[in-house]
């Protein structure tokens, strides 16, 4: 046997013997979590927030995290208060022990309620930062467009005070 089918051997990659190689980056288990799945268990673990309930909330002391990417916000505003970070520094900026956490998203005691464009990716963030400590993370339904669909308040950005974000 040459070398080259040795390391195949070795990673599970098929041999000689009729195996049909792996796929790069192939899960190794029979089993597969569709997206469909991850997020029905992340909702179940979370707080979900009407409009009016997060802005009730919001009234009350809870953070509005929008997480939405800036050209969204540019184009379709934000939540008055709202504090901004991009979904893909979320985990980095609310965990106090990360290189660059953010001191007002890594207040445990304060809720949170994550917000993107339609609710989905928000249920997933708001579950990360439940893992993180953050129990009392939460998401909006239908994310900021059910927000300004209901008639709630929202500013352009450019009309929004630098806050650092």
């Amino acid at each position: 046997m040459g070398w080259m089918s040795k390391v195949r051997d070795a990673v599970g990659g098929g041999s000689s013997a009729g195996r049909p190689p792996r796929r790069a980056g192939a899960a190794t288990s029979r089993h597969r979590t569709s997206i469909a799945e991850r997020l029905s268990d992340a909702q179940a673990r979370i707080r979900r927030f009407s409009p009016d309930e997060a802005a009730r909330a919001q009234a009350e002391g809870a953070l509005i995290v929008d997480t939405r990417d800036s050209a969204d916000r540019h184009a379709e505003g934000v939540i008055p208060g709202s504090h901004l970070v991009t979904r893909n520094l979320l985990e980095w900026r609310a965990d106090p022990d990360a290189e660059i956490p953010d001191p007002v998203l890594c207040d445990f005691a304060q809720p949170k309620i994550v917000v993107c464009n339609d609710g989905y990716s928000s249920s997933l963030a708001a579950d990360s930062l439940r893992l993180l400590g953050h129990s009392a993370a939460g998401d909006l339904i239908g994310g900021y467009r059910a927000w300004k669909a209901a008639g709630l308040p929202t500013a352009a950005l450019a009309d929004r005070p630098p806050d650092g974000s």
